[in-house]
C-alpha cells in the first residue's frame, strides 16, 4: 500500500517519538524495581516519583491522588466496583447511555447483581438532561449515590458539561466518576476547578503507549482497591510499577500540556474542513453530535442507505484508516449503542462511521480522503438494495 491516512486516533495513537526516547533508559541500564529497598532500585523510584507529579499537574491534581493503573478500563472498574463494594447495595448509581463500555459493562454488572442504577437518555445530538440527572440523585432519598459520567464521548466527540454535572452532584451529596480517556491531551482538565472524586484516563489516547493509565482520586474518596497484592501505589493499586510505561505516559502528559492550545486550533481547523468537504460531496449524509461543543478532533457522520462496516473496509483497501465507532465494540454488526441511543433515523444509523484526527495529521491527508471518499460513496450506493426507488427506506 502506497499511502497510510491515519484517521482512527480516538482508538488509539502513534507514540510520540519524545515519548519513546524517554522510556528507553528504563529498558536498559535502569531496569530495577522501583519497590526494593536497595539504591539501585531506589535510583528507579525518583523517575516514578518525578512521573507522577508531571501527571498531577497535568490534570490540577496533588500527586498523591495519581494512582498508576493498566488502562482506562481498569480505572473506571476500580471506581465503579470500589465504590460498590465499598458502600454496598444500599449505593444506587447513576450513568448515561452513551458511556464507554468500561463503564457500562461494570454498572450493568452491579444491576445483575442487585444494584439500583439508571442509564441516563441523550437527546438527539448526545446532549443529557441535566434536570433528569438531578431528579434521579433526590430520588435515592439520601443513600449513598454515584454518578459515573463521560467528559467527551468516544465516537461522537461530544463534550459533556462536566462542571455542571459535577455541581448537581456535589451540592447533592453524590460520588462523581468521569471517563475522560478522549478529553485527555484534547481539551483542559483541571480537577482543582471541577470537583470530580475520580476520574479515568488512559495513555494511548494521547501518544503513549498502550497499556499505562492513571485513576485520580481526590483525596478522601472511599473505595475498595480492585488489584489486590504488594504495597505498591499506597494499597490502591497492587503490582509491580510499570517504569517505562509510567516515564512514557508523564512525557506525553507533559507534551499534551505545553502543545494543547496549538494543536486544538489545528485539529479544528482539519475537522472543519473534512466535515465541509464530505456535506458538498456527498449527498444524504448527517452529522452526529453536538456540532457546539465537541473535541476539535472528531467527526461523526452517517451516510444514509449504506453500511458503515462497508464504507471502512473501502477505504481501509485505499490506505485510509476509520472507525464504524469504538474499537473496543468492534466485531459486531449492531449499530452504535451511542448513534442508536441518539435516535438517528434507520436509513442513516447504519452508515455512521468516526474519523478522529491527532497531531500528526495534515492537510494533505485531508486531501486524499475527500478525494477518494465520495467515488466510494457513489458506488456502495449503487449496490445497496436500499435508498429512494430503491425499496424499503429502513434496514431491518
Amino acid at each position: 500500500m502506497d499511502k497510510t491516512v491515519y484517521f482512527d486516533n480516538n482508538a488509539t495513537t502513534r507514540v510520540a517519538p519524545e515519548v519513546c526516547d524517554a522510556m528507553a533508559p528504563f529498558f536498559g541500564e535502569l531496569y530495577g524495581n522501583p519497590s526494593s529497598m536497595h539504591a539501585f532500585g531506589g535510583s528507579v523510584a525518583k523517575y516514578v516519583d518525578a512521573a507522577r507529579e508531571e501527571v498531577a499537574r497535568f490534570i490540577g491534581a496533588d500527586p498523591e491522588e495519581i494512582v498508576f493503573t493498566s488502562c482506562a478500563t481498569e480505572s473506571d472498574n476500580t471506581a465503579i466496583r470500589g465504590v460498590a463494594e465499598r458502600y454496598g447495595k444500599e449505593l444506587k448509581v447513576i450513568t448515561t447511555a452513551v458511556e464507554h463500555p468500561a463503564v457500562l459493562q461494570p454498572v450493568r454488572r452491579l444491576k445483575a447483581q442487585g444494584y439500583e442504577t439508571v442509564e441516563l437518555p441523550v437527546d438527539s445530538v448526545g446532549r443529557l438532561d441535566l434536570d433528569r440527572l438531578a431528579a434521579e440523585i433526590d430520588a435515592a432519598h439520601g443513600r449513598p449515590v454515584l454518578v459515573s459520567a463521560m467528559w467527551a464521548n468516544n465516537e461522537t466527540g461530544v463534550l459533556f458539561p462536566i462542571e455542571k454535572i459535577a455541581e448537581i452532584a456535589k451540592s447533592r451529596g453524590a460520588i462523581l466518576h468521569t471517563d475522560a480517556v478522549q478529553v485527555a491531551g484534547k481539551a483542559p482538565v483541571d480537577v482543582s476547578k471541577v470537583p470530580v472524586d475520580m476520574l479515568a484516563m488512559s495513555g494511548h489516547k494521547f501518544h503513549a503507549p498502550k497499556g499505562i493509565g492513571i485513576l485520580y482520586a481526590r483525596k478522601g474518596a472511599r473505595f475498595s482497591p480492585f488489584m489486590l497484592g504488594g504495597h505498591q501505589e499506597r494499597g490502591l493499586r497492587a503490582g509491580t510499577e510499570n517504569v517505562p510505561y509510567i516515564v512514557g505516559l508523564a512525557k506525553a502528559c507533559e507534551l499534551a500540556r505545553l502543545g494543547m492550545a496549538d494543536e486544538a486550533a489545528k485539529l479544528s481547523a482539519l475537522r472543519d474542513r473534512l466535515e465541509a468537504g464530505i456535506l458538498a460531496s456527498c449527498p444524504d449524509v448527517m452529522v452526529n453530535g453536538d456540532r457546539a461543543s465537541r473535541l476539535p478532533n472528531t467527526l461523526n457522520v452517517s451516510f444514509c442507505y449504506i453500511e458503515g462496516e462497508a464504507i471502512a473496509y473501502r477505504l481501509s483497501d485505499l490506505g485510509i484508516c476509520i472507525s464504524t465507532g469504538s474499537a473496543c465494540a468492534s466485531g459486531s454488526l449492531d449499530p452504535s449503542h451511542v448513534i442508536r441511543a441518539m435516535g438517528v433515523p434507520f436509513i442513516a444509523v447504519h452508515g455512521s462511521v468516526r474519523f478522529s484526527l491527532s497531531r500528526y495529521s495534515t492537510d494533505d491527508e485531508v486531501d486524499y480522503v475527500l478525494d477518494k471518499l465520495p467515488p466510494v460513496i457513489r458506488e456502495l450506493r449503487e449496490l445497496s438494495p436500499f435508498g429512494p426507488g430503491k425499496g424499503p427506506s429502513t434496514f431491518q
